[in-house]
Order: structure tokens, then C-alpha cells, then sequence
């Protein structure tokens, strides 16, 4: 029955497991949350961070593409424009220490530590099995490279744990070109990040032994690195967490110490010392893909203690190995809870054995003495009376009034953040509760208000996240405006230049018109009106230049307003995916206030009103997307339109440069005389069918510019309207009081 413990410690043990069987149903579906909660988050954290480096990417692609020449394609202004990039992405994604890329040859080539620029990284270097894989010999592939050891994490200092060493995650998006693998961009997270995600130490359940760690399950790229070794710091590796001895300076077993020099990860391989193997809860995960136990005699951890816990296998994306993760409670602190029925039925025990001992010993004497029968009654009677005040006042006094103070001391800390506005830093400390039901209920109050004070700071952080770029948005639509405006007063010039030059056609067809007339009274003349004519010619081929170069620039305007709507589009795309996790975290407020009950409306109420705010951002973003979408396809027609009439100016052009040819070959030649005006006079029939041509075309972009003016207006009204609803996100969540410098 007591299996591997023995009789001394499992003969407790037992006893403890026995009282509170009925429990294990609870503690089966306890352990089943901590494990699916966090495989979620940590898979949710990594496409996260996925998605910050997908958009980085396009960022630097578009500000300054790889040359494609061999040599660095990150020198000069762009290099200043990619660190500015990789800067503000690393203020967006905060859990990234470094931020830096990598040319062809390995060379650092831009970094947001300065100190990393121009290192170079060759065979055998510590990233040298990442970028092999990430190269790959079928095409390249992204990499969620390690835990490994790294001297460049350290200098370079933590990211967002309180906690840290040279272990380190690795990022890596390749940078390929046609094909061909021409960089890399990487993102450096300090390995201790993950441990935080899921030990979230402040709101642990099971605080003097619970440890969720990850391990080596199925190496696909680190072969060297063998099933069942950590991947993650665990909570008792030094002093910080541990009520007893930690793995810094040695945990004592019957069969030796187990120790780490210098961290968790990749050090200790989570074995029981008593027979050197994987220890029966990493092996049986390792085996099924995952394991559960939570009954008697639980199984020997790598301490040679019972412990109990769920254990899940799982692939972060884009990671070559398989890792497993273990969410254990010691089995003595996770039955330990001796339930309120329990203690009171043991209070009234001595009360029962007294006054049953009482009433027989007076019975005895009674009976002695030959009292009357009447005398015996009402003297055991009187004796019950006495003894079932006493229990009564024991039961009061050592039973329902600690329980009753307990539950109100409770009661008082919820209704203190019941109405939405309550101070979040704030815990019970389950230490100054009995060891039963309350305690439990104060260890999962505090487990609530701790995933509530998260998911506030998350959503505090994502209402600034999208000021942040609807900031982004409001320049780029009043650069967008700016732009609208200045390419519509240029159209307006080229309408004004094209009208001025109509006019110059007429008089030129008037000119030689007469010219053909005089011609046919007085040959004599017709050299001094072709001179007229030709000088005509040469206006209008001036003003014919003029219009070009009008056309040109308004060309270049209608580009450079085209890639100022694809980066409104990239801000729109931010917008939507913090909108998202906004949504998903009212969503998980919503699920962690409906634990509570009753004393959670409050709590649900905020969710509520953070998942309606999320969804108006999200209509108003999709709305000024679809603006967004008709302001670029206005901005197509108007950008073909200009082709258009470019082709139509360059042929006017070419007739002009004719006419003019025309004039001066028979300026000399009085035979070919009459035969050139005719073919002037078509020509400039011609010519002036062509600017009226160019001149409708004007008119279409005239109209094309006034709705991409309109639209852009739609999108700064829209944009105004998504900044006041994020405005009142923020003033929302302010209400509540919380820790500012909380990690995690």
C-alpha cells in the first residue's frame, strides 16, 4: 500500500491522501489548467514574437533591399534607417534583448547593442547550428534556436526577467533574394523569459513546492543535448523561491547531492538518484506524449520526493526539437487540507468521550447511594447541559469564529476590487489561514487577482501600443493629406498649361491658315509666314516640354502617395492584431472573474467593457482599412491615368519636333511651299486632338485626387474615433491600482 515511500513517510502521507480522496477529481483538473494554460501561452508568446519579426522584415526590405551584389546590403543610410526599425520594435516586443541581422558572410551588420556590430560568426560559433539549420539544403527555413549558452546575452543584460544568465532563445528569420539565403534577422531572448511565462511565481498555487519546468523531449537540431534535460530555469535553483534546500548549494537525497553550477538549463537531467533513470513522471510524458497522476503514492522527482503534476509534449513553431513541460506539487502540500467538517467533527470528539465519561461516572455514584431515580435523571441531564455548552463554546471558539474571520477577511479583499476600481497589488497571505478550505480559497483568490493584474498590464500595454500607432497612422494620413494636396495644385498647373497651350495651337492654326492664303495671293510672302508659323511651332513645343515635366513630377508625386498608403496599411495591420489581443485578454478577465462568483461581477463587468472597446477598434479598423483600400486603387487609376497621358505628351512631342522640321526644310524651298503648309495645317489638327486628349485625361486625375482628398479625410475622421476609444480603454483600466514593474 505505501509502495516506494516506506512506512515512515508514507503512512502520513496516505493518511493525508485518504481524508481528502474525494479532492483528486479537483486536483486532476488543477493540474490539467496549469498545463494547458501554459503550453498556450508559451505557443501564443512565440507566434507573438513571430509576427514581430515578420513585420520588421518588411520594414527594412522596403526602406533598404538587399543589392544582390554579394556585398553588404546594410551600409550607408540604410543603416541608420534599419537601427531605427529594429529600435522600435524592440520597444514593441519588449521580451527581446537584442535585435540584429546578419549579412551573407555572418557579419553583424546592424544591432541594437552597439557593441555587437561587426562581429563576425563562422563555423563553430555558438549560432553556427541555428543558421545551418535556418540555411537548410532544400531552401531556407526560420529557426527558434536553443537554450544555448551565450556570452553575448550577459553583457548585453536582461530583457524583461528579473532573473538572468548567458542561457539564450534565438529567433531567426532568413533574408533570401531571389532565391538565394543573403542574411538573417535575429531576435535574442534571455532564456529565463520562457521560466517566467510559466512559473508566474507571484500567483503559484502551490507555493512551497510547485514547479512547472520545461525539458528535452525529442531533439531534432540539438542532438547533444539528451531526452529529459532542462530547458528552463526551475524555481529552485538558488534562494529566491525555495523553503528549504535548492540546487545552487545542493539538494540532500539518501543516494547523494543534486546540484547545478551554474543554471538549470542544460545542467540538470531530471533523473531519480535513487536508480539513476528518468524519473517516472518525465519518462511517462516522454513516452505518451503526456501523463497524469495525481493519486497515493504519487512518483519520485529528481529530489526523491512524492510528487504529483501533469506532464505535456509539445513544438513551439518553428522549432526543430520537441519539449516537454512538467507542472508538479509536492503530494504532502497538495493534501495537506484538512477540510472545516473534518475539524469540527475532531473538536466535538473530546466534548462527546467527556461528557459520556461524566454522565457514567455520576450515573455510578448515584446509583451507589441508592438515589432516587428522579435524583439520577435530572443530575445526568444537568451534566449533558454543562458538557454540551462547553462543546459548543469549544466548537465557537476554535472553530466557526477563526472560519468566520477568515471568510470575512476574504469577503473584505474581494469587495475591495469587486467594483471595478480596486487596488490589484494587494494579496492575501494564505499563511495567516487554517489550513482547510479557506486557505485553498485564499491561494486561488490571489491565483485570480494575479492573472487579472496581468491581463490588466497586458491590456494597459496594448491600449499603448495602439496610440502608439494611431500616432503612426494620424502622420502618415497628414502626410498622405499633404501630398493629395500638393499633387492637386501641380494637376491643376498641368490643366492651366494645357488650356494656355489649346490657345497657342489655335493661333498656330490660324497663322497658317492665313499664311496659306497669302501664299496663294503673294508668293513673295510665304517666307515670312512660314518664319511665323515656325516660331508658333517652337511655342508650343516649349509649352509641350513644360507639360512633360509636369506630368513627370506628378507622376512621382501619385508613387510616393502610393507607399505612404501601403505603410497606413502596415499600422492598420498593427492595430488589428493588438485589437485581437485585446479582445483575448477581456476574454481570459471574463474567465478568471466567473471563478469568483458573484463577487467577480465587477471584474466581469470591465471585461465586458473591454471586449466592446476592443471590437470598435476593430470595425474602425477595418473601416479605415476599406477607406485605405479605395484611397490606393483611386491612387492605381490616377497613377495609370498619368501613363496615359505621358505616352499622349510624348507624342505631341515627337509631332511638334516635325512641324518644326518641316518649316525650317521649306523655309528655303519656295516649290514645297504649299505642299509643307498642308502638312503642318494636319499636323497641327493633330496636335491639338492630342492636348485635348491629354486634357480629358486631366480632368479624370483632377477627379481621381479630389476622392483620394475625400477619403483621406473619411480615415483621419475614422482615426480620431479609434484614438478616443483607446483614449477610454486606457482611463478604464487605470482605475484599477497595479504594480508597474511587475514581470509577469
Amino acid at each position: 500500500m505505501l509502495d516506494w515511500l516506506g512506512f515512515r513517510k508514507g503512512l502520513p502521507l496516505w493518511w493525508s491522501y485518504r481524508l481528502n480522496r474525494g479532492l483528486r477529481q479537483d486536483v486532476e483538473d488543477i493540474f490539467e489548467g496549469i498545463a494547458a494554460t501554459r503550453q498556450e501561452l508559451l505557443v501564443s508568446w512565440a507566434d507573438e514574437y513571430w509576427g514581430h519579426l515578420d513585420r520588421l522584415l518588411e520594414r527594412l526590405t522596403a526602406s533598404a533591399p538587399p543589392t544582390g551584389d554579394g556585398e553588404s546590403f546594410c551600409s550607408g543610410p540604410a543603416a541608420a534607417q534599419w537601427e531605427s526599425h529594429c529600435l522600435s520594435t524592440r520597444q514593441q516586443a519588449p521580451d527581446f534583448s537584442e535585435l540584429f541581422v546578419l549579412s551573407e558572410q555572418g557579419e553583424v551588420v546592424c544591432s541594437t547593442f552597439g557593441a555587437h556590430r561587426s562581429v563576425v560568426y563562422g563555423g563553430q560559433s555558438v549560432l553556427d547550428r541555428g543558421l545551418q539549420y535556418a540555411r537548410g539544403e532544400k531552401g531556407a527555413r526560420r529557426c527558434l534556436y536553443g537554450p544555448y549558452a551565450d556570452p553575448m546575452t550577459v553583457r548585453i543584460g536582461p530583457s524583461t526577467s528579473s532573473f538572468h544568465d548567458e542561457m539564450t532563445l534565438l529567433f531567426i528569420v532568413p533574408i533570401v533574394e531571389a532565391g538565394v539565403w543573403r542574411g538573417a534577422l535575429c531576435g535574442r531572448v534571455p532564456n529565463d523569459v520562457i521560466g517566467d511565462l510559466i512559473q508566474r511565481e507571484s500567483g503559484h498555487v502551490y507555493p512551497d513546492s510547485g514547479d512547472n519546468y520545461l525539458f528535452m523531449a525529442s531533439a531534432g537540431l540539438q542532438k547533444h543535448v539528451a531526452p529529459g534535460t532542462a530547458l528552463s530555469r526551475s524555481r529552485f535553483e538558488d534562494r529566491t523561491f525555495t523553503h528549504g534546500e535548492n540546487l545552487k548549494d545542493g539538494v540532500t537525497t539518501d543516494w547523494g547531492l543534486v546540484t547545478v553550477k551554474n543554471h538549470t538549463e542544460l545542467e540538470l537531467r531530471f533523473t531519480d538518484p535513487a536508480t539513476g533513470e528518468l524519473h517516472p513522471g518525465v519518462a511517462n510524458t516522454i513516452e505518451n506524449g503526456s501523463n497524469l497522476f495525481v493519486a497515493f503514492p504519487g512518483y519520485s522527482d529528481y529530489r526523491h520526493i512524492p510528487v504529483i503534476g501533469k506532464g505535456v509534449t509539445f513544438r513551439l513553431p518553428h522549432c526543430p526539437d520537441v519539449w516537454g513541460m512538467m507542472c508538479e506539487g509536492d503530494l504532502e502540500e497538495v493534501y495537506r487540507i484538512r477540510g472545516m467538517n473534518w475539524r469540527l467533527f475532531r473538536l466535538q470528539l473530546p466534548g462527546v468521550a467527556g461528557a459520556a465519561a461524566g454522565a457514567a461516572l455520576l450515573v455510578g455514584l448515584l446509583a451507589r447511594e441508592d438515589a432516587p431515580f428522579w435524583l439520577t435523571g435530572l443530575a445526568a441531564g444537568l451534566l449533558q447541559v454543562v458538557f454540551g455548552l462547553l462543546i459548543a463554546l469549544l466548537v465557537y471558539r476554535r472553530g466557526s469564529a477563526p472560519m468566520t474571520r477568515h471568510l470575512q477577511r476574504i469577503a473584505r479583499f474581494i469587495r475591495m476590487n469587486a467594483e471595478g476600481k480596486g487596488d490589484l497589488t494587494q494579496r492575501l497571505q494564505p499563511d495567516q489561514f487554517q489550513g482547510n478550505e479557506s486557505r485553498e480559497l485564499a491561494k486561488w483568490i490571489n491565483n485570480m487577482i494575479d492573472s487579472l493584474e496581468g491581463i490588466m498590464l497586458q491590456v494597459k500595454r496594448a491600449a499603448a501600443d495602439v496610440l502608439s500607432s494611431q500616432r503612426l497612422l494620424n502622420e502618415s494620413t497628414d502626410t498622405t493629406a499633404g501630398s493629395t494636396e500638393r499633387m492637386n495644385v501641380k494637376i491643376h498647373d498641368m490643366i492651366g498649361s494645357l488650356r494656355k497651350q489649346l490657345k497657342d495651337i489655335d493661333q498656330a492654326k490660324v497663322a497658317v491658315e492665313e499664311m496659306k492664303q497669302t501664299l496663294r495671293e503673294i508668293e513673295s510672302h510665304a517666307t515670312g509666314q512660314i518664319a511665323v508659323a515656325q516660331h508658333e511651332v517652337e511655342r508650343i513645343g516649349g509649352k509641350m516640354s513644360h507639360i512633360s515635366a509636369k506630368v513627370e513630377e506628378t507622376n512621382r508625386t501619385i508613387s510616393t502617395f502610393m507607399e505612404t498608403t501601403q505603410q497606413i496599411r502596415t499600422v492598420l495591420q498593427v492595430i488589428e492584431e493588438i485589437s485581437a489581443r485585446t479582445n483575448l485578454l477581456a476574454l481570459n478577465a471574463s474567465i478568471e472573474a466567473a471563478r469568483v462568483g458573484e463577487h467577480g461581477k465587477g471584474f466581469a463587468v470591465v471585461a465586458a467593457e473591454i471586449r466592446k472597446l476592443a471590437d470598435l477598434t476593430r470595425q474602425s479598423t477595418e473601416e479605415i482599412g476599406g477607406t485605405v483600400q479605395d484611397i490606393y486603387a483611386n491612387a492605381e487609376k490616377a497613377f495609370a491615368s498619368m501613363e496615359e497621358g505621358t505616352k499622349v505628351v510624348e507624342e505631341g512631342s515627337l509631332l511638334v519636333a516635325a512641324a518644326s522640321d518641316l518649316l525650317h526644310n521649306a523655309s528655303g524651298n519656295d516649290s514645297l511651299k504649299m505642299q509643307v503648309i498642308d502638312e503642318v495645317v494636319r499636323l497641327m489638327e493633330r496636335i491639338a486632338e492630342i492636348s485635348k486628349d491629354n486634357r480629358v485625361i486631366s480632368r479624370e486625375v483632377e477627379g481621381n485626387v479630389q476622392e483620394l482628398m475625400a477619403d483621406t479625410g473619411q480615415v483621419k475622421l475614422t482615426s480620431k474615433r479609434v484614438e478616443s476609444i483607446t483614449a477610454f480603454l486606457e482611463q478604464l483600466v487605470n482605475q484599477f491600482h497595479l504594480n508597474e514593474s511587475r514581470i509577469r
